[in-house]
């Protein structure tokens, strides 16, 4: 970023802190996760909030949460601060964030207040509404600790585009086994937890190809897929190529 396009990101950073009490990232990923996070907080409340994850919730939805926190917390300290309902949208606890996810992700941050000790509090979903996606930030990020945000330092390690997208259901970000993959282009895939037709609109997500594998490496055939070809399984895990009719040898209809 350049000298003037830096210049106009602080300000409106600024006019936001001035007129909403605080500034909003919202990033999205390729491969890792999106997250959330707030500039403007800690001089007042001793604390910035993050919300990593949480692929259950909206774009939309995600800024509507970090309001309804903000506006029923103190936020002094993780130990003081009380988890919060934020109807429609669940019940969000806090955990502390270990300063190493605090120099990966809030980038924006760092830059505003120069300093990388910033205090933050993880916004977390209750188990109603929690998914793979959600790390536990107390602990120091690693690969091994948050798999699905490995790719915030490591190399892509596939043989497909790093940027190969997968829509997906709740269910499989729930963390039930995918049972149906096919892959209809070079860097698209369906992955779903049952039957994809029986997948309502409203359940779909897309996500980085890449963080369902890390939470799950028995998909690794995937990848292998031609355009076009699909594989499913049951209770046995053991993947199957879909069977078509000029497979079975009959007359398509």
């Amino acid at each position: 970023m350049d000298r003037e396009a830096r210049h106009r990101a602080l300000e409106h950073i600024r006019e936001n802190i001035a007129r909403f009490g605080y500034h909003l990232y919202i990033v999205s990923g390729k491969q890792n996760p999106r997250f959330a996070y707030t500039i403007g907080l800690s001089p007042k409340l001793g604390h910035e909030l993050i919300f990593a994850g949480g692929v259950l919730f909206m774009y939309k939805e995600v800024g509507t949460i970090i309001r309804g926190v903000v506006d029923q917390s103190t936020l002094r300290s993780a130990a003081a601060a009380e988890a919060c309902d934020v109807a429609p949208f669940g019940t969000f606890s806090f955990r502390p964030c270990d300063p190493s996810w605090v120099t990966l992700l809030m980038l924006g941050a760092t830059d505003f207040y120069q300093r990388s000790d910033i205090p933050a509090l993880q916004v977390v979903p209750d188990d109603g509404h929690m998914t793979i996606d959600v790390p536990d930030m107390a602990v120091p990020w690693s690969p091994q600790s948050a798999p699905l945000w490995q790719w915030l330092k490591e190399p892509w390690a596939f043989s497909v585009p790093s940027d190969s997208e997968a829509v997906t259901d709740l269910d499989a970000l729930r963390g039930f086994a995918v049972t149906e993959a096919c892959r209809w282009e070079e860097n698209y895939w369906e992955l779903f937890a049952g039957a994809g037709p029986d997948v309502p609109e409203e359940e779909k997500r897309v996500v980085g190809l890449g963080m369902l594998l890390a939470a799950d490496p028995s998909l690794a055939p995937v990848l292998g897929l031609k355009i076009g070809d699909g594989i499913w399984r049951e209770g046995d895990l053991e993947w199957h190529p879909w069977e078509t009719p000029e497979a079975k040898g009959e007359s398509a209809v």
